[in-house]
C-alpha cells in the first residue's frame, strides 16, 4: 500500500467544518493506504501559544481524531514534536528551499497580515517544515484542501532540488490526494465565510463537542433568508447561507444536494432546520460522548500517542539518517 500522511493543527476543539471538509475522509484512508496522521503542535508555534493550552489543546485534537474513527491501531497517529525527525529534516530543507520559492507562498502573506515584518521567521519557513513532515516518511500521498495545494508543489520542488543537487533519486514526488468533493463547511452567520474556530461568535460554529441543546440552538438561529428551499441547485444561486445549511445536510447525511433540494424543496427554514438539527445530534453525539471518555483518562491518551511516534520514529530515522549521510554529515556512532 502506498504511504499517506497529513496533519492537523491543535488548534482547540475541531469544527464541523473540520470534521466534514477533511478528518473524516482521512478514516477509510486506514484500510487502503498506510496511514500516518499526526496533530502539528510545531506548526502551532508559528505563533505565540500559551504553554497550557497548547497542552490541552493537543489532547483535545488526538482525541478528536481518535473519536472520529482513527484507530491508533490501524493506523500512525503521534504528535508532531515527538518525533524529532520533523525538526532536523525541516533545517536541511532550509538550507534547500530558495526565498523566491517562500515569498511566493501566499498563507504567509495572509496569515502575518500588514505588518509582516513582526510576524516570526518560523511562521515564513513553516511550508519546509510540512515539507520534512511528508518527506520524513517517503509518503507519496497526501490529501488537501485548496488552501494547502500550493504547499504541496513547494514540497515537490524541494524534493526536486534535493535529489538534483546531491546527484540522488531519494526523496518522492507526493501526488494531492482526490477523495471527491470536500465539503465546505461556511459560518453560521455568514454564508461567505467558512467555518472557523478564529471566528469571535461561537454561534458561527458546530464544535464536536457541543451539545444537543447547543447545536439546536445555533442552527435555529442560523442566518437564512426569507425564501423557501428550491427544488433544484440553480436556485441556491445568490443564497450563500441556504446553499451552506443544504450542503451540510447533504454531507452529514452522505447524500447529494441535489437529493435534499428534491426531497425538502419547498419547506421553509423552521421545518428544515428542525430535520438538520436532528441529524447532526444523531451523527455527532456519539463522537463527543467518546471525545469526553478518552480526555478523562489523559494517561491513556498520552501512552497511545507514545507508541504512534514510536511507530513513526522507526520509519522517519533511517531515512533522516540516509539524508544526513547523503549530506555528509560526520556519522554521529
Amino acid at each position: 500500500m502506498s504511504r499517506v500522511f497529513s496533519g492537523i493543527q491543535p488548534s482547540g476543539v475541531p469544527t464541523l467544518g473540520n470534521y466534514l471538509g477533511a478528518i473524516r475522509n482521512w478514516v477509510p484512508l486506514q484500510d487502503t493506504h498506510e496511514a500516518i496522521y499526526c496533530v502539528v503542535d510545531l506548526h502551532a508555534i508559528t505563533q505565540w501559544q500559551d504553554p497550557a493550552d497548547l497542552r490541552r489543546q493537543t489532547r483535545e485534537m488526538a482525541a478528536a481524531l481518535i473519536a472520529c474513527g482513527l484507530d491508533p491501531k490501524r493506523c500512525t497517529l503521534f504528535v508532531q514534536s515527538h518525533v524529532r525527525a520533523h525538526a532536523e529534516l525541516a533545517w536541511i530543507f532550509n538550507c534547500v528551499a530558495r526565498l523566491g520559492w517562500l515569498n511566493r507562498m501566499t498563507q504567509f502573506k495572509d496569515k502575518a497580515g500588514k505588518d509582516r515584518e513582526a510576524a516570526s521567521s518560523g511562521l515564513y519557513v513553516y511550508p519546509n517544515l510540512m515539507a520534512a513532515d511528508i518527506h520524513a516518511y517517503h509518503a507519496t500521498k497526501v490529501p488537501v484542501g485548496d488552501d494547502q495545494k500550493q504547499h504541496l508543489e513547494l514540497a515537490n520542488d524541494i524534493a526536486q532540488k534535493f535529489n538534483h543537487d546531491y546527484g540522488v533519486e531519494f526523496f518522492p514526488n507526493i501526488e494531492p490526494l482526490i477523495q471527491g468533493v470536500a465539503a465546505r463547511v461556511m459560518s453560521l452567520r455568514d454564508g461567505s465565510k467558512k467555518m472557523s474556530k478564529s471566528d469571535p461568535s461561537d454561534q458561527s460554529r458546530i464544535n464536536l463537542t457541543d451539545d444537543a441543546d447547543s447545536i439546536a440552538q445555533k442552527i435555529k438561529r442560523a442566518k437564512t433568508d426569507p425564501e423557501p428551499l428550491p427544488d433544484h441547485l440553480a436556485g441556491l444561486e445568490g443564497r450563500p447561507e441556504a446553499r451552506n445549511l443544504v450542503g451540510i445536510f447533504a454531507a452529514i447525511t452522505g447524500t447529494l444536494p441535489e437529493n435534499v433540494l428534491r426531497e425538502h424543496g419547498g419547506q421553509g427554514f423552521g421545518a428544515f432546520k428542525n430535520t438538520l438539527t436532528e441529524a447532526l445530534v444523531d451523527h455527532l453525539s456519539p463522537i463527543a460522548a467518546e471525545m469526553r471518555r478518552l480526555l478523562e483518562d489523559p494517561a491513556a491518551l498520552d501512552a497511545a500517542l507514545r507508541l504512534g511516534a514510536e511507530r513513526a520514529s522507526a520509519i522517519a530515522e533511517p531515512i533522516v539518517t540516509k539524508t544526513r549521510d547523503i549530506v555528509g554529515f560526520l556519522p554521529a556512532r
